[in-house]
């Protein structure tokens, strides 16, 4: 059949007409559906690349995080990890999609979002410290690491589940949160402690970075535990100011996350001198270096590890985790480190007196804290929070005995500790030592059959 010349406009027009139908419903469709990015395992780098792409707000993100929060840790598994939740979250989120529209990202840890140990001062959220003689407690300004982050575009999510007052290094229970918080790699394992649900918080997946402070071991522990990356760093080179204390002649407050280059870069973020925390003058005079070009891969190559057996090996010491520990010296070896094993050092100089250990001066810092916090908190001592009978059974024993102390004891501790720090004299003694003002790393180094 022979088409006239108008015969072939309309047919032309009908199909174009077609053709922006099906791209406007495609369009609307695409609107509708989200767009498919997992936080699973999920670094800094790859949700602000998301971004860049445009594959990624950051209401989607937060609401995806709060989802992951909402299916596992008071449901499902019930993981516990968490206290309170950040109630204006999305909002802030919506903020910073704003901002981000108008030019691009606002901070190196832009919409990164942060589970916050209940230890730190957060304006706006409950900063209990894991007991219920502190419940209520809302603080009108920041800690200082906490308003770096949020400096930086970070978003706290959370606060999380705390060993109460920090005292164990061993388990994350209180009286703030009913139950015990769960490893998320075996339930029925520990988190370690202090900082535990911050740790198990992020390897749940419920945030990308995590704030803990460690006095003995409490960054370090959980981070073990739960397969991830702490920093406790050199004394002075962060501030603790806001952070409920336990000792500040031991206290440090640090990132815990899923990688290396994610804990380098919170800690690039929070370091820094704080008029507030008297420690933290003494790095004045060192400018802060750029960590990020430390992150080599032959960073090893040269390098001397030494191995404290006389540490850590016990009769009970778990052979599956030996088994791991020496598959890392071995992996350690194949990138070029020098490993001395065992390391010649004599620890008998450097063990802590139980009797005279860090946690000694809690009741004069807690003292000092609590007072200096005035109405805002329902107790304003030690004593008070004793008389209060609003803590878990497992510390009353702790907090009475902090009751007793003195100042002389306080006094010992402090001079013990500082001879330990700074004895020039004794060069075979380990400096990543507990007590210390050094440096420590905790990595993840692999996993037994049981996946710890």
């Amino acid at each position: 059949m022979k088409k006239t010349k108008g015969g072939f406009r309309t047919l032309a027009l009908a199909q174009y007409l077609l053709l922006c139908i099906v791209v406007a419903e495609t369009t609307v469709l695409a609107q509708r559906v989200p767009r498919s990015f997992s936080v699973e395992e999920t670094t800094i780098a790859q949700i602000h690349a998301a971004m860049r792409a445009r594959r990624l707000t950051c209401r989607e993100l937060v609401d995806a995080y709060l989802k992951r929060i909402d299916a596992y840790d008071k449901r499902g598994p019930a993981i516990n990890a968490l206290v309170v939740i950040n109630p204006n979250a999305t909002k802030e989120a919506d903020e910073l999609d704003r901002r981000f529209a108008q030019g691009g990202l606002t901070g190196p840890l832009h919409c990164i979002p942060a589970i916050v140990k209940d230890n730190f001062e957060t304006i706006g959220l409950q900063s209990a410290d894991g007991s219920l003689s502190l419940q209520g407690f809302i603080s009108n300004k920041d800690a200082f690491q906490v308003r770096k982050l949020k400096e930086a575009g970070a978003i706290v999510l959370a606060k999380s589940n705390m060993a109460e007052f920090a005292f164990s290094p061993y388990e994350t229970v209180n009286s703030i949160l009913p139950g015990y918080t769960r490893n998320p790699y075996a339930l029925d394992r520990v988190t370690a402690g202090s900082s535990g649900g911050t740790a198990a918080a992020i390897a749940a997946n419920f945030g990308a970075i995590g704030l803990g402070s460690d006095t003995g071991n409490s960054i370090r522990g959980p981070s073990s535990h739960q397969a991830l990356v702490g920093i406790r760093s050199t004394m002075g080179l962060t501030s603790r100011a806001g952070v409920a204390p336990l000792n500040l002649l031991a206290d440090i407050a640090g990132p815990i996350t899923r990688t290396v280059e994610d804990a380098v870069a919170v800690f690039q973020v929070v370091v820094g001198e704080d008029e507030a925390d008297p420690v933290t003058k003494a790095s004045r005079a060192h400018p802060i270096p750029t960590y990020a070009t430390s992150l080599k891969r032959d960073g090893l190559k040269g390098a001397r590890i030494g191995v404290l057996r006389q540490a850590y090996e016990r009769s009970t010491t778990d052979p599956e985790v030996v088994q791991v520990f020496m598959k890392a010296l071995e992996d350690m070896k194949k990138a070029g480190a020098v490993i001395i094993d065992p390391a010649p050092a004599d620890l008998s100089q450097v063990r802590r007196d139980q009797n005279a250990g860090v946690c000694m001066g809690f009741k004069y810092d807690i003292n000092a804290y609590l007072a200096a916090q005035g109405n805002r908190v329902p107790v304003h001592s030690l004593e008070e929070i004793i008389k209060s009978q609003k803590f878990h059974p497992s510390v009353q024993l702790r907090l009475e005995r902090a009751q007793q102390s003195t100042p002389q004891g306080r006094i010992a501790t402090r001079v013990k500790l500082r001879w330990r720090i700074a004895k020039p004299s004794a060069p075979q003694l380990p400096k990543r030592w507990t007590s210390s003002s050094w440096t420590h790393l905790s990595i993840r180094r692999g996993a037994t059959r049981r996946g710890l």
